[in-house]
């Protein structure tokens, strides 16, 4: 069994807390539903216009859990072009 996780450290365009959580909520039940992954707010959580969003899945096969987690950062380009994305980390386990 193949664990794998990304991490996301994002700019978004938002001028409250109430906005954020918006964004944020949204960006997880939509990563959740569309790529079977496990997705929270993992820091960052009193600066409201940036984030840090962690997904997990898991796999027999390293391959094709490596590609659900590159599928769901082209995803999230692809969805929301506001938002930007600072920094990604990829960590097998």
């Amino acid at each position: 069994m193949h664990v794998f996780s990304i991490q996301f450290h994002l700019h978004l365009p938002s001028q409250s807390l109430k906005g954020k959580r918006g964004i944020v909520k949204s960006i997880l039940a939509r990563a959740r539903n569309s790529f079977n992954v496990s997705a929270a707010e993992v820091g960052l959580h009193d600066v409201h216009g940036s984030t840090r969003l962690a997904f997990v899945t898991v796999s027999e096969d390293p391959v094709k859990a490596r590609r659900v987690l590159e599928q769901l950062e082209e995803w999230l380009v692809e969805e929301r072009p506001d938002i930007d994305i600072v920094d990604v980390y990829i960590e097998a386990r």
